[in-house]
């Protein structure tokens, strides 16, 4: 359904020039969407793949081991699509105090993206809703350190931004004025909790979709709008009980189809066109929980056939198995944290990861003697694919 512009231009003056800024009108859109048979069935594909992903993660034998990895790939492709060239082993070393030397701007804005995502799923446990109090309060973590740290981490922006463009009379696309910003998102908050009535009459992935295009075209920070956007959708899930554990990123969707994403954003802005946008979203949800649920099983696999190798190991094969309990756990470990999290003294936790390079489950990448650090390459391959910078 063509619908015309989903909100009108005010003009503005910035950087010494009048620009015409789009304010959007609030959600749900008018006239109401039109979700045919089509997207009805997407949407029924999609809400049983998220259903999957909820019930794989809920059978793994210790959910946090995917977890922690996961997010973590996720962090890492939200911020590269802001252009970081940072690797999942950059991270990883990043977050061993023991290891410096890492690339520091770009590894910091994905720490600070998984510091963001930690405290916004806390903040929901506590019962806080999702709100701008909260999205505020999200956004000074993923601006703390770092690059952006002097964008108002955790403010709503005072002056006039723009996307695309070497200033706001040539960008692409020019947000809401900055006065108008406060109440966009207010209009927003209301829309995610159901509107006046607090009902939503709308399926929870719809206007997980719609709410992301709400948010970056009122782009009401300074910087981390991308990072905070695609935020929004897990937070959404999470509170409506479609997932437990944050397992659903489209980052990695979003970063494959670039141009297609663009192109949808600025058909909705311009000629109303939420239901292409909706069709693009739902194909997102299903194959990323897809192969979300696919990758769980293949480190289960991993998981079981590399333990089983850890029998007939003798005496040494309890304090074994604890360091590769620990490996699992962090797949890019030193001998300090094996000794700290398997409860073993140095010697042993020392004996223990050599028997594990031994059996080519673990490498030291050093090739020093002192602070040697180990990776399990096999876990690390699986969570890394997709993730070459762009």
């Amino acid at each position: 359904m063509r619908r015309g512009a989903t909100g009108h231009y005010e003009d503005t003056s910035t950087a010494g020039e009048t620009v015409r800024a789009f304010v959007p009108a609030p959600l749900p859109p008018e006239p109401p969407l039109a979700l045919d048979a089509t997207l009805q069935a997407l949407h029924e594909r999609a809400l049983l793949a998220c259903g999957r992903l909820d019930g794989v993660s809920s059978h793994l034998p210790n959910p946090e081991l995917f977890l922690y990895a996961y997010v973590r790939r996720e962090a890492l492709f939200s911020s590269q699509i802001e252009g970081t060239q940072s690797s999942l082993s950059d991270l990883l070393l990043f977050e061993l105090e023991e290891a410096p030397g890492v690339p520091f701007d770009d590894v910091v804005e994905v720490s600070s993206y998984v510091a963001g995502l930690e405290h916004g799923l806390a903040r929901l446990a506590e019962g806080l809703p999702l709100s701008s109090r909260l999205l505020r309060e999200i956004h000074s973590r993923l601006l703390a350190r770092g690059r952006g740290a002097d964008r108002l981490p955790g403010e709503f922006r005072r002056s006039q931004n723009w996307i695309g463009g070497t200033r706001p009379g040539n960008a692409r696309f020019v947000p809401p004025p900055p006065g108008l910003v406060a109440e966009c998102i207010g209009q927003l908050e209301m829309f995610i909790h159901g509107g006046h009535h607090g009902v939503h009459s709308l399926p929870v992935l719809v206007r997980a979709a719609l709410a992301h295009v709400q948010f970056e075209t009122i782009h009401p920070f300074l910087d981390g709008n991308g990072r905070l956007g695609r935020l929004l959708i897990v937070l959404m899930l999470i509170e409506a009980g479609v997932l437990q554990q944050p397992l659903l990123y489209l980052s990695l969707f979003f970063k494959q189809h670039r141009s297609r994403y663009y192109e949808l954003l600025d058909g909705v802005r311009q000629q109303g066109d939420w239901e292409a946008w909706i069709e693009f979203f739902l194909e997102g949800v299903e194959s990323t929980a897809s192969a979300a649920v696919a990758m769980a099983q293949r480190l289960l696999e991993l998981f079981r056939a590399d333990a089983a190798r850890l029998e007939g190991l003798g005496r040494s094969g309890p304090s074994v198995r604890l360091a590769y309990g620990a490996l699992r756990q962090r797949p890019l470990t030193s001998i300090n944290q094996l000794k700290q999290m398997g409860g073993l003294s140095f010697p042993t936790a020392s004996k223990a990861i050599e028997t594990l390079v031994q059996l080519g489950i673990a490498r030291e990448i050093t090739g020093g003697q002192r602070n040697r650090l180990f990776v399990y390459d096999a876990y690390l391959t699986i969570l890394s694919e997709g993730s070459e910078p762009l």
